[in-house]
């Protein structure tokens, strides 16, 4: 007998409910086989697609936020009314439906014609944009002036070899092998022609001439903008010892990365890790998806202590070990000659494959030339905007003054670079936006996730609510008093509740 596909859940919103029935927030339906979500917002009830545009995360379970309502895997933000993804990590839309009040009844039976996205009146549009950078932020940006109907030029430049990818995919599924590449290109390659994008791969750019409002790239070609954005990235942090340049060891930062890991990796018996950091323990668990033993090296004496502190560092270092994953932490390696790992201890570990998840240094070198102000980053206003107008910077090498903390801060999170892309690419347009989102970012590790909001450098408070080794809890770090960051795993609406909170508390 053949499998039976299991009935969508809730009541059929076409043969309509009562609002007696509808007492909540959210209520989820289905109309014929799609899930569909009805959402109460003030006297309004709007229905919508059940299902996050990103990594199809259930918006039943999110947070309603005026007309808005967040997704509470990756915390993605989307219109009610519009159905657009209005913040990052989704980037497409989700499908709007009629909502009917017939006789006290309330029925949804067809989708609307997808609405247009709020657009900016722009008052002095650019007639050329170019973005360096090929990663979150670039993209991002590049996608939002599209919503935006620019009609002017846009230039992407990309030192990378492929298309703009999800890059945390590199380090989670795709790595492990439970992931297909035609999931990794945020866009097919055929959007850029299709959206006039001039997108340039494997391009350097080797200056910029702020007088003249041109990039020149590496070959001599100039390029002129009217407002130039800057996304230049991180680069990974490679070991200064003795074999770090063989073939069989790695850095994982682009697909080109990741597809050389993954090559090695074919036979392999066994991986070192050099790194206990988000990279290096997420390359970790990926290697032993594929069935190779692997060993972790790290100076920490707990992994992640620094963000997450010590009693989920304890947790991150026991999930791992419980997969077979094997530490030498307090440790780091001295030299690698063919497949043998010397360890400053004095052990010696014989590996066919070696990943340097050691952290990321931000490319500030075009900026630093260009005569743009520099502080630990490109020193940006609230706006994205740097100390020469009309040029932006966004994502790994942006430094912005953080509402939530009080500080100015440069964060290496994939959320935030998207998010700092489309704040970035509506300033351009003459909006004077001021990017306030609450970092966010989140890890993977086997079946575990854990989500991050906020920004803590140091705390003298860690509150823990549930239980850490039972994969059910929430930690507030806090300085005097006040809350900073908030991490958790598995209390995915709790995280977004801390993500509103935090935002409200500087509105």
């Amino acid at each position: 007998m053949a499998d039976q596909q299991a009935a969508p859940a809730g009541p059929d919103l076409s043969q309509g409910i009562t609002l007696s029935e509808f007492s909540g927030a959210t209520l989820l339906g289905h109309v014929g086989d799609e899930e569909v979500l009805l959402v109460r917002s003030g006297a309004e009830i709007f229905a919508i697609d059940a299902h996050c545009s990103h990594y199809h995360g259930p918006l039943a379970e999110g947070v309603v936020d005026g007309e808005s309502i967040r997704c509470p895997w990756h915390h993605a933000c989307f219109d009610l009314r519009t159905g657009e993804a209005t913040r990052a990590p989704a980037l497409n839309p989700l499908a709007v439906w009629n909502v009917e009040h017939e006789g006290g009844r309330i029925f949804v039976r067809q989708k609307r014609a997808q609405p247009k996205p709020r657009v900016i009146a722009a008052a002095d549009a650019p007639g050329k944009i170019v973005i360096v950078g090929g990663g979150a932020a670039g993209f991002a940006a590049a996608e939002m002036l599209l919503r935006q109907d620019f009609s002017g030029g846009i230039v992407m430049l990309s030192s990378e070899a492929a298309a703009p990818v999800d890059r945390p995919n590199l380090s989670k599924d795709y790595l492990a092998g439970s992931a297909p590449e035609d999931w990794l290109p945020l866009r097919p390659d055929d959007f850029y022609r299709g959206a006039a994008i001039d997108l340039r791969l494997n391009t350097e750019v080797a200056s910029i001439d702020t007088r003249a409002k041109a990039v020149v790239l590496a070959g001599g070609e100039t390029i002129a903008y009217d407002r130039l954005l800057l996304a230049t990235g991180a680069e990974p942090v490679r070991l200064p010892i003795p074999g770090a340049d063989q073939p069989h060891v790695h850095v994982l930062r682009s697909l080109a990365d990741c597809r050389a890991i993954i090559a090695s990796s074919d036979g392999a018996r066994r991986a070192i890790v050099i790194g206990a950091s988000f990279i290096g323990l997420e390359a970790a668990a990926s290697l032993r998806a594929r069935d190779i033993e692997v060993h972790v090296v790290g100076l920490e004496q707990r992994p992640m202590e620094r963000v997450l502190g010590p009693a989920m560092g304890d947790f991150v270092r026991a999930l791992h070990e419980e997969h077979g994953v094997i530490f030498h932490l307090g440790d780091t390696v001295t030299a690698i000659d063919g497949k043998r790992a010397s360890l400053k201890s004095g052990g010696v570990i014989e590996a066919d494959v070696v990943v340097v998840g050691v952290g990321v240094r931000p490319r500030l070198a075009l900026a630093e030339k260009a005569g743009l102000a520099i502080d630990r980053g490109v020193a940006v206003n609230a706006y994205l905007e740097t100390s020469v107008p009309g040029i932006y910077a966004a994502g790994d090498i942006a430094r912005w003054p953080d509402p939530h903390s009080g500080e100015k801060i440069r964060v290496e999170h994939w959320v935030v670079a998207e998010r700092q892309g489309q704040t970035a690419a509506r300033n351009m347009l003459g909006a004077r936006e001021a990017f306030d989102a609450v970092p966010f970012f989140w890890s993977q590790h086997y079946d575990v996730p854990i989500n991050y909001v906020g920004h803590a450098e140091k705390w003298d408070e860690i509150a823990v609510d549930g239980d850490i080794a039972g994969k059910d809890c929430l930690l507030r770090y806090s300085s005097g008093g006040r809350v900073l960051a908030v991490a958790s795993i598995y209390r995915d609406t709790a995280s977004l509740e801390a993500e509103l909170a935090m935002e409200k508390a500087t509105r």
